[in-house]
């Protein structure tokens, strides 16, 4: 399933006057690609996500998830369309103190009605640590725990918000490369807004937020 962003803008007020957030931003992404997004503080980076997560409705232009436009959706529809077809990966893990690697990924699956979902920590290399509780888990695995809670429902999109700046190269590295992989290998449209160029060899394309537009880096 694809992401495309079709002529985005987004503004905010600012005064008497309109601040600028986006500007007729257009951005496809292929499904078992990674698109990573960069760009200064203040480019635009989060509003990006936020249209894309549909959290946000734009001034102008459409978000269309896997071939469904998201413009004139009821909240509820929505709110669906989120849990559903949408994975996010935050930038902290946000992990609930009191509940198992297991539990965190049991938890989502249970909204939607259903059972499971544990078998997604072996996909990032958690099998062995389901039992333990966040304060038990080191950084990398925190974030490997969030990665698998955002592929629980197994969504079109995957939306990633600076998941290395919590992390030293060598687990920023393997972090990056897991979202690479398991976008490939489940057919998702990834985008991945990051700060650290370090790792950016590993995604298909790359661009660059400049005062709310976008062009190729």
């Amino acid at each position: 399933m694809t992401l495309t962003l079709d002529s985005v803008t987004l503004t905010y007020p600012d005064g008497d006057r309109r601040l600028t957030a986006l500007d007729a931003v257009t951005l496809h992404v292929p499904p078992g690609t990674t698109t990573a997004v960069v760009g200064p503080s203040g480019s635009g980076k989060s509003s990006l996500l936020a249209v894309a997560a549909t959290l946000i409705t734009p001034d102008t232009g459409t978000v269309t998830i896997g071939g469904t436009s998201t413009a004139g959706l009821s909240r509820t529809a929505l709110s669906t369309l989120r849990r559903r077809r949408l994975g996010i990966v935050f930038q902290q893990p946000n992990l609930l103190p009191a509940l198992t690697a297991a539990e965190q990924l049991e938890v989502i699956t249970r909204i939607d009605g259903r059972r499971g979902g544990t078998e997604h920590l072996a996909d990032v290399g958690l099998a062995d640590l389901a039992h333990r509780r966040p304060h038990q888990l080191s950084g990398g695995q925190r974030q490997r725990v969030n990665i698998a809670r955002a592929l629980v429902n197994q969504p079109d999109v995957l939306l990633v918000d600076e998941p290395t700046s919590a992390l030293d190269h060598t687990n920023g590295a393997a972090i990056i490369e897991l979202i690479t992989t398991r976008t490939r290998t489940l057919g998702i449209a990834t985008v991945l807004v990051t700060h650290d160029r370090s790792h950016l060899a590993e995604v298909d394309r790359v661009v660059e937020l400049v005062d709310g537009r976008i062009v190729d880096a």
